[in-house]
């Protein structure tokens, strides 16, 4: 009897020890990392010794001079108040982890030494470097990071506001670490959270954050500003005391001494400037002008090169996009017939030269891009609970039509009959309605651009021969950037960049508030019911089939929307520039894009 009772003693000492042993694994969800991939793993190793685009061996020293459009009038870059010169966020400061351009998200520590996160993704963890500093040599703090993270969330740009809205505390769990919680189920968020700049928060004690200045902040990344002239030009040199020089993240990477940016009011003065000499690099995104317009001195004489660089990253989308929000492009069919009266073959021949490739959807060029057929698998099933609102083509398939060669007069036949569906019809040779009111389009073009202006002017012929009575409105790029940031156009050229891990950003570009609140890149006022629900999958999503499987319906949703009057993409960039500037050979999955030029460059004597 006595051993019985022991024996049970003992069952249940070791049921006791193995449910602590259960719980005890339970808790220890995560441990730190070296960096976090959106899905899977990280693809370098812990002790990976440089970006695989990155040139180690790269000599450092020389200048680059960049030319930009526009002018600025801010040196805060996180804030909406003013307008601040790109290098000043790109050069000056740093997140807690960077970006490997050569994976579609993967971030690994840069001011931060560690990240660790649960399964569920509910809460981050960052632990930072002893050595991270600002550029001042002051050390660099767990207060600063609460503080940036605080004071951007509740004062910032719009898009540090959005995040910070899904977290639901943070706080301070050592003497180099810091803890971020969520309950969103926002996947992508503790990546966001880790791209997140910070700030130093001694330098706001007697200055107000959401007030435009140019006065600079102090910043803790590889540059720092040299001088400046507000609207002219900026200059920034490389700091010698920069405390990340020899972290794997950053080895062959900021190799050049100075960087400046010089400002021009019309795109075509930079080139210009740039066969002058004046600045170092020019991207020609004309593949006509590529192949007619680099025989100039500098080219032939072999100071300046010209260099082809692929990317596998998404089309994006690049078009006339239609404002929804004006009862006249409400219906489906009268944006598919002004997307027919397009003339797409004529308008990349006489200004491209041929050279653009015909959009396929908004990822096209991508594995995120949808299949042109009927949809199927999971991609349905997403789609299927929204049927009774879809658009003819987003379950059935969805093709951007082709040209015929003939002055594309099957198009305009065809974009004759769905305006006359959709209640239009030409009297007298104007296209009105049954109450007599004319079909009249304002496009609206920012001045200076004149590759959209020849664009324009083939759609315009196109259009007026369907009755459509056309203006062209060409605004300064103050007007131009007031009505576009309120919607107030009927048609207008716009670009939309996609990556290979669309995120919070699709909101943005195409999320519900767009369609009455002002200031997000919905600009065609899309609102279809699938958008939000898709855009929701996509985020919380833990499987990348699932994440794929809800891009490519997000896809199909905006591509059978008919919201833009499609140009065309390349899927290479094309770079002139100084000779004496070099890259890898060894390319980015990214290739030209933020991280590339002038990151992983260098400057040769040869």
């Amino acid at each position: 009897m006595k051993a019985l009772v022991q024996m049970k003693r003992h069952i249940k000492l070791q049921t006791l020890i193995s449910i602590l042993f259960i719980l005890a694994a339970g808790m220890a969800v995560a441990d730190p990392k070296h960096g976090i991939a959106m899905y899977g793993e990280p693809v370098l190793p812990q002790d990976f010794v440089s970006l695989p685009y990155a040139n180690i061996n790269a000599p450092q020293g020389g200048r680059i001079t960049l030319g930009e459009r526009g002018s600025f009038d801010s040196l805060n870059p996180f804030i909406l108040k003013g307008k601040a010169p790109y290098g000043v966020k790109a050069h000056t400061f740093e997140s807690l982890l960077g970006r490997s351009y050569d994976e579609p998200f993967t971030l690994y520590g840069l001011l931060a030494e560690s990240v660790e996160t649960s399964d569920a993704r509910d809460w981050v963890e960052f632990t930072l470097r002893k050595e991270a500093r600002f550029s001042d040599n002051t050390p660099l703090t767990i207060e600063d990071v609460i503080w940036s993270f605080e004071t951007l969330g509740s004062e910032g740009h719009p898009r540090y506001v959005r995040s910070w809205g899904k977290v639901s505390r943070i706080e301070k769990t050592g003497e180099r670490s810091v803890r971020l919680y969520s309950d969103s189920g926002d996947q992508e968020l503790p990546l966001i959270l880790g791209l997140r700049p910070i700030l130093k928060k001694a330098d706001f004690e007697d200055r107000e954050f959401a007030a435009s200045s140019l006065e600079p902040i102090t910043g803790s990344g590889p540059y720092v500003i040299d001088k400046f002239e507000a609207g002219r030009f900026i200059q920034f040199k490389r700091n010698q005391n920069y405390w990340g020089n020899n972290i794997a993240f950053n080895r062959g990477r900021h190799n050049v001494s100075e960087l400046r940016y010089d400002y021009y009011l019309d795109g075509n003065v930079i080139f210009e400037a740039f066969k002058a000499g004046k600045i170092s690099y020019y991207r020609e995104g004309n593949g006509a002008k590529w192949l007619e317009n680099y025989n100039f001195e500098r080219i032939k004489s072999g100071k300046a090169s010209k260099s082809v660089i692929p990317h596998k990253r998404p089309s994006g989308m690049k078009g006339l996009a239609m404002n929804t929000r004006r009862a006249k492009f409400s219906d489906w069919r009268v944006r598919e017939a002004l997307i027919r009266a397009f003339d797409y073959d004529n308008f990349n021949e006489k200004v491209y030269g041929g050279t653009k490739i015909r959009f396929g959807s908004f990822f096209s060029n991508s594995k995120l891009g949808m299949s042109h057929g009927p949809a199927d698998g999971r991609v349905k099933e997403l789609l299927m609970p929204f049927e009774s609102s879809l658009l003819p083509g987003t379950l059935d398939g969805y093709l951007y039509p082709e040209g015929d060669g003939k002055r594309n007069r099957k198009g305009l036949r065809e974009a004759t009959k769905l305006m006359s569906d959709a209640g239009w019809d030409t009297v007298q040779g104007v296209l009105k309605d049954k109450n007599d009111n004319a079909f009249e389009i304002e496009i609206m073009l920012q001045n200076n651009a004149s590759e959209l202006e020849a664009i324009t002017n083939i759609y315009v012929d196109a259009l007026k021969r369907l009755g459509i009575q056309v203006t062209v409105a060409t605004l300064d790029s103050a007007v131009f950037r007031e009505r576009k940031k309120s919607y107030d156009f009927d048609m207008m050229p716009n670009l939309w960049w996609l990556s290979l891990s669309p995120g919070n950003e699709q909101k943005l570009y195409w999320g519900p508030k767009g369609v009455t609140e002002p200031g997000t890149r919905n600009y065609m006022g899309a609102k279809d019911p699938a958008i939000e629900p898709l855009i929701d999958h996509l985020l919380t999503a833990t499987k990348q089939s699932e994440f794929v499987a809800a891009t490519k319906a997000l896809d199909r949703v905006l591509t059978a929307g008919r919201y833009v009057v499609p140009f065309g993409y390349d899927n290479i960039s094309r770079l002139a520039h100084d000779s004496s500037m070099r890259f890898p050979k060894r390319l980015p999955m990214y290739g030209d894009w933020s991280g590339f030029l002038p990151d992983v460059w260098w400057i040769t004597d040869n």
